[in-house]
C-alpha cells in the first residue's frame, strides 16, 4: 500500500505515461490488488486490475468450489462486484477518467473471465479509468481511488449475501440435474410449469411483468425429482419432429425463443432457470449473403443452372434457400442433434412446395428437396430432432410426431385432432426426395486462410454482439441466433485464432478442431482463451465457434480423401 502511495505522490501532474509504474502488485489489509496494464492516455481502453482475495477470507465452502456450482459462485460474486463499482465510479478529469466497472453479466449463469478461481484464490478483474486533466496526472484523485473506491468495492464483495449465492448453486445444480433426466428420457426440450418466457422487450432480457406462466398439458407432462429431494414437472418435448403451431401473437414464437436459450442456465428470478434444451440445439434460419465454402448441400439443392456443384458448393452471395441448407449441413457437421425453425425466419422455398406448386413446376425444373421432405429423414437416419414453429404450411401435419398449438401463449397437445385432420384432407403432395440422405464430414479448413492480424499485431474485437473484426476481415453473426452476450462473441473470435495457432495443420477436420477447443475450454475454462490478452470473455458453444469460422469470408477448406 505505501509504495502504490509513493509512487502516485511522485507522479501527481506528470504526463499521463507516467502511469505506467504502477503496474505491479499491492497488498491491502483484506486484498490484493494487481495492476496489470495501464493505459496509454484517459480516452483510450482503461486499464486493467485484479482484486484477489483468498477463498478462505470470503468463505466459499469447499463443495462449492467444484464443477458446476463454482461457476455459479463466480457467476453472482460478479454480479455483486458490479453493483459496488456501480456506487463508485464517476467521472473525474478528462476522457475514462474515474471509471470503475467490470464485465456486467447478463441473465445467463455462464463461465466467464470477470471472476476467476485460480490456486485457492478468486480474482475479481476490474476496468478502471485512471484520472487525469487534458493528460496530466491528477495524483489525489487516483489515491482516492485506489485507497477508498476500490476498498469499497472489496468490503461490498465480502459482504455478498449468502442466502443468494445458495440459492445460485442450488439454481444450477437442479439445471443440470434436469438436463441429465431428460437425455436418460428421450427429451430435447423441457419447460417447466409456471415458467415465464416472455421478455419484457427486444432488448430488455428481464422477465416480462404479468405474464401469463407456462403450464403443460397433461399429455406432455413429466416430472423430475431435484437435488433436495422435491419434484418439478413441465413439458418434455420427446425427440423426433414437433410442430408449434396456433394463431399470430399467442406465444410460438415466445416458446421457441425460450427452448433456444434453453441451452444455458439461468439466474433466479429470470423465469425461465429450469427451462432445459439438450447441448447441441441449434437455431436455423437463412441468411441471405452469407458466404458459403466448400459445403455439400446436395441433400436439398441437388443441382443448379449452369452445372454449379452442389456437392462442394461456394458462394459469396447465398440466396436464402441455399444459406438455410448450408446453415443445416454446417452444423450437423458441428454435431448439432436438434433443429429449431421459425417459419417466419426461414426460406419459403425452402421449407416447402405445395401440390399447386409442383403441378406448375416439374420437379425436373426444380432443383430444391424442400425440408418438408427430409425432416423426418434426419430424425430417422441420423437422430437429429426437429421442433418448427409453422402456422401456415399445413401439410407439415404429415410429418409431425406431436403438434402443440400455442393459445394465449399456453399449450395444448392437439396431436389427435391433426392426425384426424389429416385422415379428413389428406394431402395431395408429392415428396421430392431424389436419393437417400447422406452427410460427410470431411472438409478441412486451412490455416493460411485465417488471418487475425492487422499490420505486425493480432487484431480481434467483438464490434457488437452480432460482429467480429478479426484482422482486416468482419465475420458477421447476425444470423447466429443463440450468442447472448458480447463476450461470447469476443471468445469466438480468440477461439478460432487460438484454434488456428495450436491445432489447424491443413490435416484435422473443422469437426475436430472445434471438438479440440470444446474439449480445452471443458478443462480449464474460458481463461484459457485469454493467453497474453487481457479480455473480458464468456463461453460460447463449439456450434457458436464453428459458426463464426464458417462465416470468415477468408476461409478455404480442402476435402479430406476417403478411403476404402
Amino acid at each position: 500500500m505505501e509504495n502504490l502511495k509513493r509512487i502516485l505522490t511522485r507522479i501527481d501532474g506528470k504526463g499521463y505515461p507516467a502511469y505506467k509504474d504502477l503496474k505491479g502488485f499491492y497488498r491491502f489489509p483484506d486484498f490484493s490488488l494487481i495492476i496489470d496494464r495501464v493505459q496509454g492516455d484517459p480516452f483510450a481502453s482503461p486499464s486493467r486490475v485484479r482484486i484477489v482475495f483468498d477463498t478462505e477470507k470470503l468463505g466459499i465452502p469447499e463443495e462449492f468450489l467444484k464443477s458446476p456450482e463454482k461457476m455459479a459462485v463466480c457467476d453472482y460474486l460478479g454480479r455483486v462486484a458490479y453493483e459496488g463499482t456501480k456506487r463508485v465510479s464517476r467521472t473525474r478529469g478528462s476522457g475514462k477518467s474515474g471509471l470503475i466497472t467490470i464485465q456486467k453479466n447478463g441473465q445467463e449463469i455462464l463461465d466467464r473471465t470477470n471472476v476467476v478461481f485460480r490456486n485457492g484464490k478468486i480474482e475479481f478483474r476490474l476496468q478502471i479509468g485512471l484520472p487525469a486533466r487534458g493528460r496530466r496526472i491528477t495524483g489525489r484523485e487516483a489515491q482516492d481511488m485506489f485507497f477508498n473506491d476500490i476498498p469499497h468495492v472489496a468490503k461490498h464483495i465480502l459482504g455478498y449475501d449468502k442466502e443468494k449465492l445458495n440459492t445460485w448453486v442450488i439454481t444450477i445444480k437442479n439445471y443440470h440435474i434436469i438436463k441429465e433426466e431428460i437425455e436418460k428420457m428421450g427429451i430435447v426440450a423441457f419447460i417447466p410449469d409456471g415458467a415465464i418466457l416472455p421478455r419484457r422487450t427486444g432488448v430488455d432480457d428481464r422477465p416480462l411483468e404479468d405474464a401469463v406462466p407456462f403450464r403443460s398439458p397433461e399429455s406432455l407432462r413429466v416430472e423430475i425429482r431435484l437435488s433436495h429431494g422435491e419434484t418439478i414437472s413441465g413439458m418434455g418435448i420427446l425427440e423426433g419432429v414437433t410442430l408449434i403451431t396456433g394463431g399470430g401473437y399467442h406465444g410460438k414464437s415466445t416458446l421457441l425463443r425460450a427452448i433456444e436459450k434453453g441451452v444455458y442456465p439461468h439466474i433466479p428470478g429470470d423465469g425461465r432457470e429450469y427451462v432445459v434444451t439438450i447441448d447441441t440445439a441449434v437455431k436455423i434460419r437463412a441468411e441471405d449473403g452469407r458466404r458459403v465454402e466448400k459445403v455439400d448441400i446436395s441433400p436439398f439443392i441437388s443441382y443448379l443452372p449452369y452445372g454449379k456443384n452442389t456437392e462442394e458448393f461456394s458462394t459469396d452471395n447465398a440466396s436464402g434457400s441455399t444459406s438455410q441448407a448450408a446453415n443445416i449441413m454446417e452444423f450437423i457437421e458441428l454435431g448439432a442433434k436438434l433443429l429449431l425453425l421459425d417459419e417466419d425466419t426461414c426460406a419459403t422455398n425452402f421449407m416447402i412446395r405445395d401440390e399447386r406448386m409442383q403441378e406448375l413446376i416439374a420437379k425436373e425444373n426444380e432443383p430444391i428437396t424442400p425440408f418438408i421432405d427430409r425432416v423426418r429423414e434426419l430424425y430417422e437416419s441420423l437422430g437429429i430432432s426437429t421442433i418448427l414453429v409453422m402456422g401456415g404450411a399445413g401439410d407439415y401435419l404429415d410429418v409431425a410426431d406431436r403438434v402443440i398449438m400455442m393459445k394465449e401463449f399456453i399449450p395444448y397437445d392437439v396431436s389427435e385432432r391433426a392426425r384426424e385432420i389429416i385422415r379428413i384432407h389428406p394431402t395431395r403432395r408429392k415428396i421430392e426426395t431424389r436419393k437417400g440422405l447422406s452427410m460427410s464430414n470431411n472438409r478441412i479448413p486451412l490455416p493460411d486462410s485465417i488471418d487475425p492480424s492487422r499490420g505486425k499485431r493480432v487484431k480481434i474485437k467483438a464490434r457488437d454482439i452480432d460482429e467480429i473484426g478479426f484482422g482486416r476481415e468482419t465475420i458477421d453473426l447476425s444470423c447466429v441466433e443463440q450468442i447472448v452476450e458480447t463476450a461470447q462473441t469476443k471468445a469466438i473470435g480468440m477461439a478460432i485464432y487460438r484454434m488456428r495457432e495450436d491445432v489447424m495443420d491443413g490435416k484435422k477436420t473443422i469437426r475436430e478442431c472445434v471438438d479440440w477447443i470444446e474439449e480445452r475450454l471443458k478443462q480449464s475454462g474460458v481463461d484459457f482463451l485469454n493467453k497474453g490478452f487481457l479480455l473480458d470473455l464468456s463461453r460460447p458453444r463449439g456450434i457458436e465457434i464453428g459458426a463464426g469460422l464458417n462465416r470468415l469470408r477468408t476461409l478455404k477448406v480442402k476435402h479430406k480423401l476417403k478411403t476404402g
